[in-house]
């Protein structure tokens, strides 16, 4: 785990995430799309009908959020992330066609952290709470596909030091998984880890 934070500039390369490790502390700068499960249901549409996708997923990193209306003098309103258990079924068609990031919260799938190893991708968690904040580091917002979706419409977004934290790295890391394992061996011979 990096002690200090690790800037990364969209799009990504394999060789940019092959060095994270779960806990590893990232800002990300570039570019994000937004898109939840409404838009996700839609991209498999299109890739089953042969359609093209509203974005090329090569290096990308998508961020499952929904986001409020700007506010005055912003570019985007709050922005939190949504939890990325409802993406499961949709994440590893992305995945296969090169994406290379995710932002979300909440665990990941068995099947979606395989396809992430099989593919090269990372997971990345955003901390609940803080839409406002995650806001504050998006520059510019678009909506570049399925406008009719309102809040879950597909947005390019222009971030700069957005922090996210590494949950499932390339090597079977999960951040989920280790933080419950260090709190067991931590509270060893205790009651509800009380000394």
């Amino acid at each position: 785990m990096s002690p200090e934070p690790i800037y990364l500039h969209t799009p990504l390369s394999l060789e940019d995430i092959e060095p994270l490790r779960t806990g590893d502390v990232v800002r990300l700068n570039g570019v994000l799309f937004t898109a939840r499960d409404a838009a996700h249901a839609r991209m498999k549409e299109a890739i089953e009908a042969g359609e093209p996708l509203p974005f090329d997923p090569e290096g990308h990193v998508v961020y499952f959020t929904g986001p409020a209306p700007a506010r005055p003098g912003h570019a985007l309103g709050p922005a939190g992330p949504t939890t990325a258990s409802r993406m499961d079924p949709y994440s590893p068609l992305l995945i296969e066609r090169g994406l290379r990031g995710m932002v979300g919260k909440g665990r990941r799938s068995k099947e979606v952290i395989e396809s992430m190893r099989e593919h090269g991708c990372v997971y990345f968690g955003a901390v609940e709470g803080t839409a406002a904040l995650l806001a504050d580091c998006v520059k510019e917002a678009w909506v570049v596909a399925y406008e009719d979706l309102g809040a879950e419409a597909v947005r390019r977004l222009l971030v700069e030091d957005f922090p996210v934290v590494v949950v499932n790295d390339l090597y079977g890391g999960d951040l989920y998984r280790e933080g419950r394992e260090r709190w067991r061996r931590g509270n060893e011979g205790t009651e509800f880890g009380e000394p």
